[in-house]
């Protein structure tokens, strides 16, 4: 199974975490989340990140969620990355998490793909749906 890792600002990632513990009713396995703030130094928080990924990657991989592509939480995210086995996304959403739940079996390539999809599918015109 992929581990997941949130890497936002604040306490957005604790949140979405919370959000999808509520929509599953139960906490997903393998799951951590590191909120970066403001007056946080991110040359510090580096090995902290490390050190939680390898705590949701049990051989299989991780994903990286991040908030804002370009801030802090992703010039992070992009130090830890590692084609093909730490793989990372911009933009996550409450349906991107759901979806990455739901296709963490799969292998990482469908995984990314079944996440930008869910992320991107979950934002809508309600008016217009």
């Amino acid at each position: 199974m992929i581990g997941i890792f949130l890497l936002t600002h604040g306490t957005y990632g604790e949140a979405l975490i919370q959000c999808a513990c509520h929509v599953l009713n139960k906490r997903p396995p393998q799951i951590a989340q590191l909120g970066v703030a403001a007056q946080d130094d991110p040359l510090a928080a580096l090995p902290l990140a490390r050190g939680m990924l390898k705590l949701v990657d049990t051989g299989s991989g991780v994903l990286i969620l991040t908030d804002i592509y370009g801030a802090t939480p992703s010039n992070l995210a992009m130090k830890l990355l590692e084609p093909g086995r730490i793989e990372g996304i911009a933009g996550v959403n409450l349906p991107m998490l759901l979806r990455v739940v739901a296709y963490r079996d799969r292998d990482m390539e469908t995984l990314v793909t079944r996440s930008l999809a869910g992320g991107r599918d979950g934002v809508l015109n309600m008016l217009r749906h």
